[in-house]
């Protein structure tokens, strides 16, 4: 079979990876792809929200299935257009990709069905949010309430961070329309973990947990950012949490979304917060997680178009998802200044020394061709992924694979995998 990857990330090189070692896929296809991905997959330069243009190359290359891997497409409602255009699709709907592009409302959804979340209330004013600010405990947190490339989430100390985190937001529009509405939450203390569930609409099936580091530097410390590292699974989400969430978090919330006429056919990723009182859902995402999924994916068993093939046919129930005992610990190497102002086009040397290994990935997140050389071409530009025996020595094989990697203004934290054991 024929498959379409839509997207060009760290996120889609993983996918594209897992769907390369299916024996029922003889041609990749991915638009737009990079450097890395056009080692397993035919790359094609058509942007990702050019849908027509997708559809058009699609049929005209009889593509037999179409994974959509970024949030902006999804939420765009590419996967309406696809399928209006008979082309099988991996991913939800627009009406259910609302889950991730309006925060507004899926914590709206986990009141009404009683999942549990953090307490909030939501503004289109300004001036009504800088009022109810006023009587607010700090820390608080403010969300865009759209997509804003994981960075539209400020935790604000003090209320003058907060005044300034609403006029960031909501008045110099930062993160551009997704800032109309912004949400503003109580601040929950305790474990951050990650769980990523296959679902078809009314199952849903859980991946191995995960756990993301978000802040730009060691010691989470420095801006949000699209996430700087990542290791599965991770200890802290143990048997009891597990149970808990399957029962109050995962089936509700797919529960909730049908209930609503949104049925989710594709992937949920339930970034959950482990407090004091219990799990709680801090958001949700309509795909794959970045880096999540080059953790998780490297570890999975199964056939992943025999899994996506399923949720489309609604017999995910028929599944038995099957992850290897070994740790993955995931180290971003970043271009210096990300998430702000960072240099591109820079060239990269030391791929040659991941060939032929099966416990080391080189996942390409922003890169291109320049010619014969391949140059940094964004903020996060690899994920340099080890697997190992636990998670010790997963992180030691990965910091080991990331001194291979070379140019000028490479950066990463140290401390991924270790400051949450």
């Amino acid at each position: 079979m024929k498959v379409m990857i839509v997207g060009g990330g760290g996120r889609e090189h993983a996918i594209a990876t897992a769907v390369a070692r299916s024996k029922q896929v003889e041609k990749i296809y991915c638009a737009p792809g990079n450097a890395g991905i056009a080692k397993i997959a035919e790359c094609v330069p058509i942007g990702v929200m050019e849908f027509d243009r997708l559809a058009d190359y699609a049929i005209d290359n009889n593509i037999d299935l179409a994974i959509i891997g970024p949030d902006d497409p999804l939420v765009g409602g590419i996967v309406d257009v696809f399928e209006k255009r008979g082309i099988r699709t991996f991913g939800p709907r627009k009406d259910a990709a609302i889950l991730e592009g309006s925060k507004a409302f899926s914590k709206k959804l986990m009141k009404k069905y009683g999942i549990p979340t953090a307490e909030y209330e939501t503004f289109d004013d300004p001036a009504e949010a800088l009022k109810y600010l006023e009587g607010a405990k700090m820390p608080i947190v403010l969300k865009a309430d759209g997509l804003a490339l994981g960075k539209g989430v400020l935790i604000c100390n003090t209320l003058e961070e907060a005044r300034a985190g609403i006029n960031t937001i909501m008045v110099d529009r930062k993160f551009g329309s997704s800032g109309n509405t912004v949400v503003i939450e109580e601040f929950m203390t305790g474990r951050e973990v990650s769980v990523l569930a296959f679902v078809d609409g009314s199952t849903v099936k859980t991946m191995s947990s995960s756990q993301d580091h978000k802040r730009a530097r060691d010691n989470d410390e420095g801006p949000n950012t699209g996430g700087m590292g990542n290791f599965s699974p991770t200890p802290f989400y143990t048997r009891e949490v597990d149970e808990f969430c399957q029962e109050r978090i995962f089936r509700p919330t797919v529960e909730a979304m049908a209930a609503e006429g949104r049925k989710f056919v594709g992937v949920i990723f339930f970034g959950l917060m482990l407090t004091a009182d219990g799990p709680k859902v801090l958001e949700y995402n309509a795909r794959f997680g970045d880096p999540e999924a080059q953790v998780v994916l490297p570890r999975m068993k199964n056939d992943i178009i025999d899994v996506m093939n399923a949720c489309i046919d609604g017999k995910l129930s028929g599944i038995d998802l099957e992850f290897s005992d070994e740790s993955a610990v995931c180290v971003i190497l970043a271009s210096d200044g990300y998430p702000d102002h960072y240099e591109k086009g820079l060239p990269i040397t030391g791929f040659e020394a991941f060939e032929g290994r099966e416990d080391y990935f080189c996942f390409h997140a922003g890169t291109r061709f320049d010619g014969d050389r391949i140059v940094t071409n964004g903020g996060r530009v690899l994920g340099i992924t080890a697997l190992g025996p636990d998670l010790a020595t997963a992180r030691a094989k990965a910091y080991e694979a990331t001194d291979w990697i070379d140019y000028a203004n490479k950066y990463m934290r140290n401390d991924i995998a270790a400051c949450r054991q």
